[in-house]
């Protein structure tokens, strides 16, 4: 009788598994990329004076809070389609699935940043911008000299946890054909008849395990190093 736990599928599973680490990450990069541009237009317009721009910017954010990711990703990949052939009698049915998990989740890191960015920018006392532009700056010199370096500082922890979140809800992309790490996981699995799903899952978490502890370690030296050339300043 077969043994129900085999470490050998761990270390047979990993040679398979690590070329697709270039392709999780690439996912997450332009999300993050992406969601990131979208996320400041949106804290911008929360911080406008207009009521309108507060109102739509803080809509988005509320709804895509309230939405599952494999909900938004289910409604991407299904909706996106028929609503450009219904409105511009464009096919979609021929993109590759990346480019809907990337419009997902490129989405909801940006209402998640839109709210980190609001909050960085207005944990930066209001006099500093005051005294910058009456010093000669411009509204914009001030934001980019004055402002959002102090801004980032704040902002690094929830980035970080923010691409963590990216990472690891990326993995939903599976349930539409997108092959990444778990993608290709499961086609090991299904390769192996569906036995052995623990090792191979083991050897899956082990990697996210690595990629997750690099980036928050990254992130957390990036914040002591910027909060050294602070005080150092």
């Amino acid at each position: 009788m077969e043994a129900y736990f085999d470490s050998f599928y761990i270390w047979e599973a990993l040679p398979q598994l690590l070329p697709f680490i270039g392709v999780t990450l690439f996912v997450t990069l332009i999300a993050v990329l992406l969601g990131t541009l979208f996320g400041f237009a949106l804290a911008f317009m929360k911080l406008s004076r207009s009521t309108w721009l507060q109102a739509s910017a803080h809509l988005y954010t509320t709804i895509m809070r309230c939405t599952p990711s494999i909900v938004l990703l289910f409604l991407i990949y299904y909706g996106a389609p028929a609503l450009a052939e219904g409105l511009f009698q464009l096919n979609l049915q021929h993109l590759h699935t990346g480019y809907f998990v990337v419009t997902t989740f490129s989405l909801q890191f940006a209402a998640m940043m839109s709210e980190v960015i609001r909050s960085s920018i207005l944990a930066v006392p209001k006099g500093q911008y005051e005294a910058a532009v009456s010093v000669g700056l411009t509204p914009r010199q001030a934001y980019v000299r004055i402002i959002f370096p102090q801004a980032i500082v704040t902002a690094l922890p929830n980035v970080g946890n923010g691409i963590i979140s990216v990472l690891q809800e990326g993995a939903l992309a599976y349930t539409i054909g997108f092959i990444d790490l778990v993608g290709k996981a499961n086609l090991i699995i299904a390769n192996n008849y569906n036995t052995h799903s623990l090792e191979i899952y083991l050897a899956l978490g082990a990697i996210y395990w690595v990629l997750t502890i690099l980036i928050d370690k990254t992130f957390r030296h990036i914040e002591r190093k910027f909060t050294v050339e602070r005080r150092v300043a």
